[in-house]
């Protein structure tokens, strides 16, 4: 649910220290994407609107990219930053042109695979050639192209994608072809998950009013980018294009962050209150754990918790510029002796568990050829056990929510049913009718909260609230909620 909030446990030879590694979780809070093709370019360039470049060293560009990306080794957006770092002459133009078409490839791939298997040359070459044909007109493209190319690229445009199998038409791996089948309305679901996503922010609470930041935007840095209120979420502006919010003055004072509104719904699910200890098990970034403290109105104690060292020290300038002091940022390991001492203690405890990010396509298209079922099976071990060590943290009467930004119910449903039978002191409560009482316009039937692309505008993600029981008289339960101000310091974990 978003880009990413999630721990992730290093597998067996991972180089922990490449910087690349770290940014291997789907991005749920929403990716400040490269400014489109007709954003103008950096200061030293040609004017906008003149031509700047050849098409043809464009295409060289975005096979190069692809070069590296194709290997899988890292995420799409880890070494499109890396190479960008490496062609640091690029202008801001430059670089939107060559990500707009990278990741039209990714999202398209298999279908462009099938395309490129006609043709002469390189078949990579004439993946970049399709790439771009999303992004330049055709004249300005057939400049890059031989008059062999120009007839090949023709032709594969006259195509009738409907006549294609669904796979190859919306570029699936057969296995999560099969897996999506299964869902309602597939056809549309997968469809909303090849397009591409809006960004969303929302306003720090602690900080700023979602009335009177809409009309900042409007009349400053966003009214190119049409700011709306998101649907759903009370906190969230939706921006169309690629605005660079890390640059705007509201984003470097802390009272806006960019956060996709799937995950903002989830502070609504916690429903954290003042004094309160609350636990945001699978911290990453930081973009819930602001959200929760700033609703806490900075009171009681409020643990990001995290497997990653790296990710907690970059979500440190985001608390800084919160404004808030009762978040307690904690690295943790497996079977960690710090976590046991906070055993039956918390009122309400976040678990936004590692999964497979299905359900953020939209921003992350090379998650459907990175993942695999066996990838899927070690993922749901891993979701099953860190829900078994969460749940140990909640107090009697507390409240655990479990979330994914996937689509698939193995991860969802299916380790909730799971977990609640080998927990009968846990329930299983109304998300719909919780979150509904902070985004009035959500109404979801059923216990679940499940948000889709096709029918939301949000990314896909799940998420359950469960509570657990409390003590009958003289019965020997779980802690009662310790007060906040009587919990442990970091130190003392």
């Amino acid at each position: 649910m978003s880009n990413t909030d999630k721990p992730r446990r290093p597998s067996r030879g991972r180089d922990t220290r490449d910087p690349r590694r770290e940014n291997s979780a789907p991005r749920r809070e929403g990716r400040a994407a490269p400014q489109a093709s007709g954003a103008p370019r950096n200061e030293g360039g040609p004017p906008a609107g003149r031509p700047y470049v050849m098409a043809a060293v464009r295409i060289e560009q975005v096979r190069s990219v692809l070069g590296e990306i194709l290997q899988w080794e890292y995420p799409a957006d880890a070494s499109l930053s890396h190479w960008f770092r490496a062609h640091p002459k690029l202008g801001m133009r430059d670089r939107g042109e060559v990500a707009e078409a990278v990741f039209d490839v990714l999202r398209h791939l298999r279908r462009y695979r099938q395309y490129a298997e006609s043709g002469t040359g390189p078949a990579a070459r004439r993946l970049a050639i399709l790439g771009l044909a999303s992004v330049f007109d055709k004249s300005v493209l057939n400049q890059g192209l031989s008059e062999q190319e120009q007839h090949w690229l023709e032709h594969v445009q006259r195509i009738d994608v409907a006549s294609l199998s669904r796979a190859v038409r919306d570029s699936l791996p057969d296995w999560l072809d099969e897996r999506l089948a299964a869902l309602e309305n597939p056809d549309a679901l997968v469809r909303a998950l090849n397009q591409t996503a809006p960004l969303d922010i929302r306003v720090n609470p602690l900080k700023a009013d979602r009335k009177d930041m809409l009309k900042q935007l409007r009349g400053g840095p966003g009214l190119r980018y049409d700011p709306e209120p998101t649907p759903y979420s009370p906190w969230g502006i939706r921006l169309q294009g690629r605005p660079p919010v890390n640059r705007w003055p509201m984003f470097e004072n802390g009272e806006i962050e960019v956060q996709d509104e799937g995950s903002q719904i989830l502070a609504a699910l916690v429903a954290p209150k003042r004094g309160e200890m609350i636990i945001d098990y699978c911290a990453g970034a930081g973009g819930k754990t602001l959200l929760l403290g700033a609703l806490m109105r900075s009171t009681g104690r409020l643990y990001a918790f995290d497997v990653s060292a790296a990710r907690l020290a970059r979500a440190k300038p985001r608390f800084a510029r919160s404004g808030l002091s009762n978040i307690v940022p904690v690295v943790i390991t497996d079977n960690d002796q710090r976590v046991k001492r906070l055993r039956g203690k918390a009122h309400r405890v976040l678990v936004d568990a590692p999964c497979s990010g299905l359900g953020t396509l939209r921003r992350n298209p090379d998650l459907k050829w990175r993942q695999h079922p066996e990838s899927l099976q070690a993922l749901l071990e891993t979701q099953a056990s860190i829900l078994r060590q969460a749940a140990r943290c909640v107090a009697a009467g507390g409240r655990l929510v479990y979330a994914t930004c996937s689509v698939l119910p193995e991860e969802n449903e299916g380790q909730v049913e799971a977990f609640l039978a080998e927990n009968p002191d846990f329930t299983l409560l109304d998300a719909g009718r919780i979150a509904a009482d902070r985004c009035e316009n959500l109404t979801q039937e059923g216990p679940y909260l499940r948000m889709r692309p096709d029918v939301h505008g949000t990314d896909g993600f799940f998420a359950a609230v469960l509570e657990r029981a409390k003590p009958t008289p003289g019965e020997n339960s779980p802690q009662k909620p310790q007060d906040a101000d009587q919990a442990p310091e970091e130190g003392e974990l």
